[in-house]
């Protein structure tokens, strides 16, 4: 029994035979789903290069700041002997990699769960006076306190508060059509990204590329981005994911998103006027959308939107070049785990060299088929020396990398091919020891919540167990 279970497991980590699997899937998939989804591959990220180390540099509300300015920032920004340092390296190499600017003045407050969110949420778009901008994967009609989203919509705009929202077709699908059809009639502004009838649509699109992202702004001044989906309860869909079992609460999954103001808003506001255009969106108002920014906190911040139109998404290779640059610690929360084959020859390659490399992911899931695929990984991270805990009493959604405890990145990109391949995502970075260390600290907490993986136990694992994750992995290029 024990040669025929050896036998097995050696199947099973044939890695080329795991190849064959998804290779063939995936052709099948692309010839079947043909024009609608198309066959778009994973861009080769080479490893960043940054000549003689170059200062970072920083603009200010009044443009570009100067050597000696972005110096004292970063030093500011420090906590800990030596962190300076470690911001200057990893500003350099974002400014090597990066197409947007890395913007000073910033406040930003981390909102830990759905609830909280929610309750921020509200509160900003109640107290708009000229715009709100709602840009969701998921957009439903939620619930704060007793107040419910589409009451509060239409009150703003019948105060003369221009209401303007798009949603993802596909990941809206469940969502009410009296409440979409109150909100129009009512004067807000709606947009389905993507129709899901292509009759509906005003540009031609990939039915596989949907809007992923996750974003408020409100009078150009406020904005919220990260995980959390305007959901109220979290529905599955087929394939996409940012949905949850039949009958389950916003108070079952742990989210996590950042409330910012400052000059970074007015980033996160391009985005979505892109999004709005390319979409053929009505015409807008923009006279007011970007006020002047005066400085609201010490916060570095980068805003990354992503999408496949680029041959590079800009969130893939800043994640890739942070990893690979790594010196201390990496700490990822992410709640669908189906790493590239690059991202994953940087979390082991970082834990040989002696990094801290731990890793917060779902124990249960609305996807059973990613949880399969990020469990058919363990064994290559755990022989590495990368740390893994799962956590089984919330459904994880969080999507937070940490990196050296001064580098930190939070938005709607999960750690898989989709997020990579076809999702529009939205992710802000942050520099420095205040606000990693507040989601270090977040992560710690979810540690003592959660199951650390053994590895002589999790090799021990039931055969027909392995096996079916290693079939999994015919599907990880549409995970």
């Amino acid at each position: 029994m024990a040669t025929i279970s050896a036998a097995v497991d050696d199947a099973i980590c044939d890695r080329l035979q795991c190849s064959r699997v998804r290779f063939m899937a995936v052709g099948i998939l692309c010839v079947a789903l043909g024009g609608l989804a198309g066959c778009a591959t994973l861009p080769d990220i080479a490893s960043p290069q940054v000549a003689g180390k170059a200062a970072p540099q920083i603009a200010g509300r009044r443009g570009p700041l100067t050597p000696e300015q972005s110096k004292a920032i970063l030093e500011r920004l420090g906590v800990d002997p030596g962190d300076d340092g470690l911001l200057k390296r990893h500003a350099a190499y974002e400014q090597a990699i990066s197409e947007s600017p890395l913007l000073a003045g910033n406040r930003t407050r981390l909102l830990r769960d759905g609830p909280q969110t929610f309750k921020a949420m509200f509160g900003a778009m109640q107290g708009a006076t000229n715009h709100i901008n709602l840009e969701y994967y998921i957009f439903e009609d939620v619930e704060s306190d007793g107040a419910r989203l589409g009451d509060l919509l239409v009150a703003k705009r019948q105060s003369g508060v221009a209401v303007n929202v798009i949603y993802d077709s596909y990941g809206s699908g469940s969502t009410a059509g009296p409440f979409l059809d109150r909100l129009k009639q009512a004067g807000v502004n709606l947009v389905s990204f993507n129709p899901v009838n292509p009759l509906e649509s005003k540009v031609p699109y990939s039915f596989n590329d949907r809007d992923h992202r996750k974003t408020l702004v409100v009078d150009g001044k406020i904005a919220i981005v990260g995980g959390v989906n305007l959901s109220t309860a979290y529905q599955s869909n087929p394939i996409g994911k940012s949905g949850g079992p039949p009958g389950s609460t916003q108070d079952q999954w742990r989210d996590t998103d950042l409330q910012i103001e400052g000059p970074a808003v007015g980033e996160l506001q391009k985005l979505f006027l892109a999004h709005w255009t390319s979409q053929k969106g009505p015409s807008l108002d923009q006279s007011a959308m970007f006020p002047v920014m005066t400085p609201k906190g010490d916060t570095l911040a980068r805003v990354l939107g992503s999408t496949p139109d680029k041959e590079t998404p800009l969130y893939y290779v800043t994640l890739l070049t942070a990893l690979r640059t790594a010196e201390k610690s990496i700490k990822i929360t992410a709640a669908y785990f189906a790493p590239t084959k690059q991202e994953m020859e940087a979390l082991t390659e970082a834990a040989r060299r002696g990094v801290d490399v731990r890793l917060m992911l779902p124990g249960r899931s609305d996807s059973p088929l990613s949880l399969a695929v990020a469990h058919s990984h363990y064994t290559e991270l755990l022989d590495a020396g990368v740390k893994i805990y799962e956590m089984h009493n919330v459904i994880l959604h969080s999507k937070i990398v940490v990196v050296d405890g001064v580098w930190a990145v939070i938005g709607s990109s999960n750690f898989d091919h989709r997020s990579v391949i076809f999702n529009d995502e939205v992710d802000v970075v942050v520099l420095g020891s205040e606000a990693a260390g507040e989601l270090e600290e977040m992560f710690q907490a979810n540690q003592t919540e959660s199951q650390p993986i053994a590895i002589k136990a999790w090799k021990a694992r039931p055969v027909w167990v392995r096996l079916n994750e290693t079939y999994s992995l015919a599907w990880e290029y549409l995970l």
